[in-house]
């Protein structure tokens, strides 16, 4: 998928005004996101992404710990918005993304999280980490 595709994508789903602000919302997920797993993992979950994208977990200060509280809370202060818009704004980016990488990559990351960050996937099919 092309960037322009991603943030058009991401800013239909999350029914955006502008893509500015689908963008922001990409980058306030998947940059914590890339702080919370290793950074192996971090490049691997990268490598499909378009690479304006993909940076945002390359350059994260991976192998952090916080939970997902904490984690929604940077999502929600990075998008400038509640925590509920944040959780459900992470939940649909992170299904796009399963849409783009292969399943095992996602599954690697979750496999790398605690179980608190589970309902982060609730909008990845099931499918993906079916086996």
């Amino acid at each position: 998928m092309k960037y322009h595709e991603l943030i058009t994508t991401v800013q239909d789903r999350l029914e955006l005004p502008a893509q500015g602000e689908a963008v922001r919302a990409t980058r306030a997920v998947l940059t914590p996101l890339g702080e919370r797993i290793q950074p192996e993992e971090a490049n691997d979950l990268a490598s499909p992404l378009p690479m304006e994208i993909d940076r945002f977990l390359r350059d994260a200060d991976s192998g952090q710990r916080f939970s997902f509280e904490e984690y929604l809370g940077t999502v929600s202060e990075i998008e400038d918005t509640d925590t509920q818009t944040a959780r459900r704004h992470a939940q649909d980016v992170v299904a796009i993304v399963s849409e783009i990488v292969p399943s095992g990559e996602l599954k690697q990351v979750r496999a790398q999280l605690p179980p608190d960050f589970d309902p982060l996937f609730d909008h990845v099919d099931e499918a993906v980490f079916a086996e």
